[in-house]
């Protein structure tokens, strides 16, 4: 390794990301009040650099750029250069990403942005290579033009981003509708999704794909509540296809790790992925693989959920408890020439998979996973996979059966042993670097999901590993004496104050760990949340959920995130806690909170649906008959098992389930109530909308009311 000559102020971060350019020449500053008073105090623009430790042209930017001498000495002489990490500061990141987008018709990472002292955008883009290529500017002509503007026209430039300032004010206000709130813009998002639907791979739109769970979490609703079988099978055929593809590390082994799905697919078929693995997609996924198995009990959709969680758990799990944040999509070649590739550590030649496997065994493997001598990468846009192979289950058990004439059993039996070798021998390669900071709102999409298929499952240990990333966060990253989150924990310093989203995520996954423990105590933390998530970020006079909490100082411009994206936005997950969280505890005021947002988001959700999937979910909800199912009788009572697996057995998300036992009348005083007038053996007592039924002992019985259409 190089000696390294230098270091700046981003040595004191804890942040991955910010710790991997410690050692520039340029004199980063962390976002912070330091740096906003330099760039006033010496007049100077701020050049604000946005990204993250799993993102591949990131690290291309910063070794033909940041750790160029030259390159440094004009950021450092002109400019107050700024790194942000992204994923510990989305807001900041949303903000300024709205401008680029704006200013420049796309957007993407590394973001760079030029604002004024006052923190007011007046350039920006994306990645900007060292030399005029692919007709782009280069990143050293860019600082120089920019400079000389700053230094000759400086109040043009100032009026400039104020104006630009103004118009993201009034680009980003929600406009409420005036209209009564329907299922028309649910209907209006399938028919949008039908239209850009891929019939053969699954999936919406041309590549890159992404999994965008937020819309399959849409159709599986939709499907729930209209029993549209074309929104059911959109989603199913998309997850099958996922699961079949290079997109899924098919290398997971039970107990030892591996496995998960990576970001997204360069091409239309799952096939190429980019690597990099992030802890929000695989927990958004396995939520959505369990639903997909309540829907068919189709193995194949279990066993992704199984593969996830097996993944996290092995290899996403901090000593603590907690769950990390990602992996990147590059690791150091086995070729031993000491670089950093894509897909080094997931690559395959065929003879390597043959000497390791053998003749018999490796033929089989091969044809299975469409491994070719000539590589199966062939839209690599780069040349870096020539003649190397992404694992893809191409050809089923049975077809293996026949083409080799041996039974399916014997078929799976052989692929397991050569996935075991594979993994064994991919284990002794560079492992891609992770990032090891512990997000508290991606925690929280972990724990709901871990919470679900320890319920679907029927897995006591998911639910442990969701109980102990729960206490972790509420003992590391919660001031119970505040209420207040805090974002980040990463190398024994939690940091960074909690956004919407940590609130939101979090409250989300205490109340399905509520419903898979029925632990009084994660409800009344879900419950004490989601009291300081509105007094922090709920805007009082339009509704809704500002993504920034009201009393932080460092961020010029509050905003409302209005779109479901890669990850779902806070307005949404909030809304549906709060109906969840009104049901079971008779919460008119939460209620409200949530058709509120509904109606401040209204206006957006009619003039583009599909932006906002799991909104429509939450308005599903809300003009839903909601439907609460309280299990009454002793919990150890071999006859309340049948009934709380059939309570779990299907995807309604407008069902909550309550346990009579144990409950706090002050908590949740319908629970309580119906425990105190229950005797008898274990019985369901079931309410819709404003009808209660008598108790219900039979499962079978049980299936047949919640099956039942109440009119809305």
């Amino acid at each position: 390794m190089p000696e390294r000559k230098h270091t700046n102020r981003l040595i004191d971060e804890k942040s991955p990301y910010l710790l991997q350019h410690a050692t520039n020449p340029v004199e980063w500053y962390p976002w912070g009040s330091e740096a906003i008073a330099k760039a006033v105090t010496e007049e100077k623009p701020i050049f604000l650099s946005v990204g993250y430790s799993t993102c591949h042209w990131c690290h291309v930017m910063e070794r033909e750029s940041f750790e160029d001498e030259r390159t440094a000495g004009l950021l450092n002489n002109h400019f107050v250069p700024v790194k942000v990490d992204r994923e510990e500061m989305p807001d900041l990141d949303h903000l300024y990403m709205l401008f680029v987008q704006a200013t420049t018709g796309r957007g993407g990472w590394p973001m760079s942005v030029w604002l004024t002292p006052s923190l007011k955008p007046f350039f920006g883009g994306s990645y900007f290579p060292p030399d005029e290529r692919w007709g782009m500017p280069s990143f050293t002509s860019v600082l120089k033009a920019i400079n000389r503007l700053w230094e000759n026209d400086r109040d043009r430039l100032v009026a400039s981003a104020g104006s630009m300032m103004q118009q993201m004010v009034a680009i980003t206000r929600q406009t409420a509708g005036n209209e009564k709130l329907t299922y028309a813009p649910s209907e209006a998002c399938l028919e949008q999704l039908t239209g850009s639907f891929d019939p053969e791979f699954g999936g919406f739109g041309g590549p890159p794909k992404f999994p965008r769970p937020v819309l399959l979490s849409f159709l599986f609703s939709h499907a729930a509540r209209t029993g549209n079988r074309n929104s059911l099978d959109m989603a199913l055929l998309t997850l099958r296809r996922m699961a079949d593809g290079g997109i899924h590390d098919q290398l997971g082994i039970n107990g030892r790790g591996g496995g998960g799905f990576a970001r997204y697919s360069t091409d239309e078929y799952w096939h190429l992925p980019h690597f990099e693995k992030m802890l929000y997609d695989n927990a958004q996924l396995a939520e959505t693989y369990l639903k997909a198995w309540q829907w068919t009990h189709d193995p194949l959709y279990a066993d992704a959920a199984r593969d996830i969680f097996n993944y996290v758990l092995c290899d996403m799990t901090s000593p603590e408890g907690g769950f990390y944040a990602a992996e990147d999509a590059d690791s150091v070649s086995a070729n031993g020439d000491g670089e950093l590739r894509e897909g080094a550590f997931y690559l395959w030649s065929k003879p390597e998979v043959m000497k390791l496997l053998g003749e018999r065994d490796g033929e089989l493997f091969c044809q299975a996973y469409a491994v070719m001598a000539n590589g199966n990468a062939p839209t690599d846009p780069h040349g870096e996979f020539r003649g190397l192979n992404i694992l893809t289950r191409k050809e089923s058990s049975e077809k293996l059966s026949t083409r080799y004439a041996i039974s399916p059993a014997e078929v799976e039996k052989s692929l397991a042993a050569a996935r075991e070798k594979l993994f064994e021998t991919r284990c002794r390669r560079p492992r891609p670097r992770r990032d090891h900071k512990v997000i508290t709102a991606w925690n929280g999409l972990m724990i709901s999901a871990l919470s679900k298929g320890a319920r679907i499952l029927d897995d006591p240990k998911l639910l442990q590993a969701a109980r102990r990333a729960a206490t972790f966060i509420l003992d590391t990253m919660h001031d119970s004496q505040s209420g207040r989150l805090l974002r980040r924990y990463c190398d024994g310093e939690a940091a960074i104050p909690g956004k919407a989203a940590d609130y939101a995520s979090l409250t989300r996954g205490l109340i399905d760990l509520y419903e898979a423990s029925f632990d009084n105590g994660y409800l009344r933390a879900a419950l004490k949340l989601t009291e300081t998530q509105i007094s922090l970020f709920y805007d009082r006079m339009n509704g809704g959920f500002f993504s920034t909490a009201c009393d932080d100082a460092l961020i010029p411009l509050r905003l409302k995130e209005s779109e479901d994206g890669a990850e779902p936005s806070a307005s949404s997950i909030s809304t549906m806690n709060l109906l969840r969280l009104a049901a079971m505890t008779g919460g008119d005021e939460l209620r409200r909170y949530a058709e509120e947002t509904l109606r401040c988001f209204s206006g957006s959700i009619r003039e583009n649906p599909a932006a906002m999937p799991l909104m429509l979910a939450a308005l599903d909800m809300a003009l839903s008959t909601p439907t609460t199912v309280i299990l009454a009788g002793a919990p150890t009572d071999p006859g309340m098992k049948p009934l709380l697996d059939e309570a779990f057995s299907r995807d309604r998300i407008w069902t909550t389930v309550m346990q009579a036992e144990g409950a706090h009348g002050e908590l949740l005083p319908f629970a309580a109530a119906t425990g105190q007038a229950h005797k008898g053996p274990p019985a369901a007592y079931v309410c819709m909308g404003t009808s209660c039924y008598p108790p219900i002992d039979d499962p079978e019985a049980l299936a047949g009311m919640l099956a039942k259409k109440m009119p809305e």
